[in-house]
């Protein structure tokens, strides 16, 4: 739970200090950050706790109880995909504007961005170092999956129903500003499992 609620908090603060330092308009609201925390706090981060232990977890060696809660391995982690996620879910709202569209639209194409990294993450992390591109992996809890499909519809929502489009300042997305989005949570989802089977490989 730590190593993925931290992260996802992180790259919605490092959006915001990036923009900031960088002398740029803000890509997220308040209030979208609030739509975000609120939206994934109930479905993402509620499934977490669904989540059996790993198979090889009773051939582990005991937990040194003097460890900081806050490893090595997790401050790494943490630091590694907010910085994923900082940089698909500003990029993307860099590339929309670029585009020309309305900023509406930009913030709401970078908060789909970050949610995108949040649903792949989640899978990322029902291993922490084993890799997750098997069928257990992906489809082994349902909770996950039903927690994805809820997350969607408000997304959906979120992007499209005129009244949450007035209270959130959010606009439609075309189909390619959909595919830009998919294809970062892709490319989020495979970069945090190469970083796995490097951390497994040199540990």
């Amino acid at each position: 739970a730590i190593v993925f609620i931290l992260p996802t908090n992180g790259g919605e603060a490092g959006m915001v200090l990036v923009a900031i330092l960088l002398g740029l308009v803000l890509p997220i609201t308040p209030v979208q950050i609030l739509w975000v925390n609120m939206i994934t706090a109930i479905t993402l981060a509620l499934a977490i706790a669904f989540e059996k232990p790993e198979a090889d977890i009773m051939a582990r060696p005991p937990r040194d109880p003097r460890e900081p809660l806050l490893s090595g391995f997790l401050l790494w982690r943490i630091a590694f995909v907010s910085a994923l996620l900082v940089t698909g879910s500003l990029g993307m709202f860099l590339w929309e504007q670029a585009r020309g569209v309305s900023l509406e639209t930009a913030r709401t194409a970078a908060v789909n961005a970050l949610v995108m990294g949040e649903i792949v993450y989640l899978f990322n992390c029902r291993h922490l170092r084993r890799s997750v591109l098997h069928r257990e992996g992906l489809l082994g809890n349902r909770f996950v999956l039903l927690a994805v499909g809820l997350l969607v519809l408000f997304q959906v929502l979120f992007t499209y129903l005129p009244i949450v489009q007035d209270l959130f300042g959010t606009a439609a997305l075309d189909l390619s500003a959909w595919a830009r989005i998919t294809t970062f949570g892709l490319a989020m989802f495979l970069i945090v499992e190469a970083e796995k089977q490097l951390m497994r490989r040199f540990r």
